[in-house]
């Protein structure tokens, strides 16, 4: 990797709440907690890369951040978890697939495995791959994903 690399994370509608809202769907961290993990993390395997996030309520904001990334010649990829846009937003889909560096849509719950309509996403075919189900686990799992396909 060359010496500045930007990764994104974009979390969508409701996420914020995580931590507070259906715990037994979505755990007791908070987005803040998990946030500082996950920049440890990142700081601890992958030296060198700095994560740039939203976490937003407003559709508008999210295809911005996307718009963003698709602007930064720093930006290697990045992870999305639109929340429940991701089985209704055109838009979010259009602005993903613009994007031009890889994404991984991310979901802190087995979105497959709970009501009918969750199991289809807008975003998923402009995404690498899917990390479902493992709660914030599977943001690491996401970027890990995501960093190891970079050229070395």
């Amino acid at each position: 990797l060359c010496a500045v690399q930007n990764v994104y994370l974009l979390q969508g509608i409701n996420l914020i709440r995580v931590g507070k809202r259906e715990p037994v769907l979505y755990g007791n961290t908070s987005w803040p907690d998990a946030r500082l993990h996950l920049q440890h993390w990142l700081e601890l395997h992958w030296p060198g890369i700095s994560l740039l996030d939203c976490t937003t309520t407003s559709e508008q904001e999210a295809v911005e951040f996307l718009h963003r990334m698709a602007d930064d010649p720093h930006a290697v990829g990045g992870l999305i978890n639109p929340g429940a846009w991701t089985h209704t937003s055109l838009a979010l889909r259009d602005a993903a697939a613009g994007v031009g560096v890889p994404l991984v849509e991310v979901h802190l719950s087995h979105t497959y495995a709970r009501e009918s309509y969750r199991k289809s996403s807008l975003v998923a075919s402009e995404c690498v791959g899917t990390v479902s189900g493992f709660g914030w686990l599977g943001y690491t799992l996401g970027f890990q994903a995501l960093l190891a396909q970079q050229p070395a």
